[in-house]
């Protein structure tokens, strides 16, 4: 459904972009070239030996942890109070430790991401410069259609019209100077009619957000 929503999306801007046949819209598919591509394979495959590694690690402890909790239960009716309290004592503190142990391995910015980044990301920079030198001066957008929120890959700046929604707003944009402040009465379009001025980057990369292994982030 997304998928129709977003083409249907791209066909109507290229029907208003028609007129002007260098202002072209394109998209990609990052999951399927992912799938075509061998090193993205080999670091999945390494990811997966990792993951299990971790996971048998952390099931390890809390075998270890069920094993000193049946003996304790086995055991408690001969134990004092003081022997009582020593065992559960250990016993919490190898559940802390099990517990510790998960979040370092798989939890937020743990193992399994910095792998994730160190592997998977590399290439998926390839894919982003290989976007770019493909919509070259010839795609005013890329979308991406196979990672997550069909987020767009590339976009031209002589096509940002931010600043310009900025000054109708009033407000002036931070780069026309150094003290942003009130415009009232400048609702004035860009005085070179949306054309690309010398000091424009040909081209500028919208802000990522972070998702699963096939979405596309940009380079650091």
């Amino acid at each position: 459904m997304a998928k129709h929503l977003l083409r249907t999306a791209i066909f109507a801007l290229v029907l208003c972009t028609g007129a002007v046949q260098a202002q072209r819209i394109a998209f990609v598919d990052t999951k399927y070239i992912l799938s075509q591509m061998p090193e993205y394979a080999a670091a999945q495959q390494e990811l997966d030996r990792n993951s299990k590694g971790w996971q048998k690690e952390i099931d390890d402890r809390w075998s270890q942890i069920q094993r000193l909790k049946d003996a304790f239960n086995a055991e408690a009716i001969l134990l004092t109070e003081e022997m009582k309290k020593s065992r559960q004592e250990e016993i919490a503190k190898k559940e802390q430790e099990a517990r510790d142990l998960q979040q370092k391995r798989f939890g937020v910015g743990g193992d399994l991401f910095k792998k994730r980044q160190e592997l998977v990301q590399p290439i998926q920079d390839r894919i982003f410069d290989a976007v770019k030198e493909v919509a070259g001066t010839s795609y005013v957008a890329i979308f991406d259609i196979g990672g997550a929120g069909n987020n767009v890959l590339y976009a031209s700046e002589k096509y940002d019209k931010s600043d310009s929604v900025l000054r109708k707003l009033g407000i002036r944009p931070g780069k026309d100077g150094d003290n942003p402040g009130n415009l009232r009465g400048n609702d004035d379009e860009d005085d070179n009619g949306g054309q690309a001025t010398p000091d424009q980057t040909p081209d500028k990369t919208p802000p990522r957000g972070t998702g699963g292994d096939n979405e596309m982030k940009p380079k650091q």
